[in-house]
């Protein structure tokens, strides 16, 4: 039995789009915990705090959801939901390294943004009139997932049109 490397260009691209709803999902949903948890701290001394908390500890599971869609991008771009689904090595390849941004940066600014969460939190618990500031903190590391969903969804959207 002669292996074709063209049979595997599937596989790469499938194994791209999973990992990228797996691993920011997995990060989005370690981090929404960690915020749940400071969350539940901050509310037994001042439960009217809950709406500004909530909104703190949800902010990580974004990454999460980037993940997903570029899984949905992938899968339509390469015929999994519908379509042949018969695609070159080379260009599973592509597949695979354009759901690489997502992945990497979905796990690692869900983490990190976590982080900033909790620590607005406490801003939030002592002085709850500055939540809008302390918005900007987990905000910001938000930015550097949109930026990763941006260039993985540009670079899927772009493989199809290549003739290889």
């Amino acid at each position: 039995m002669k292996v074709n490397l063209n049979d595997f260009g599937i596989v790469l691209a499938v194994i791209g789009a999973t990992l990228a709803a797996l691993i920011p999902g997995i990060a989005s949903a370690k981090a929404v915990s960690k915020g749940g948890i400071a969350g539940a701290g901050v509310i037994t001394e001042d439960p009217s705090l809950f709406g500004k908390v909530l909104i703190l500890q949800l902010l990580p599971g974004t990454q999460g959801i980037y993940g997903l869609l570029i899984a949905f991008i992938t899968f339509s771009q390469i015929g999994v939901l519908g379509g042949s689904g018969d695609i070159s090595f080379a260009k599973g390849l592509l597949y695979f390294a354009a759901c690489m941004p997502m992945i990497i940066v979905g796990y690692s600014s869900a983490i990190r943004q976590s982080n900033a969460s909790i620590a607005s939190m406490g801003v939030v618990a002592k002085k709850p009139d500055q939540f809008g500031k302390a918005m900007i903190f987990p905000a910001m590391v938000e930015t550097y997932a949109i930026l990763a969903l941006l260039i993985s969804m540009l670079a899927v959207n772009g493989i199809s049109g290549l003739n290889i």
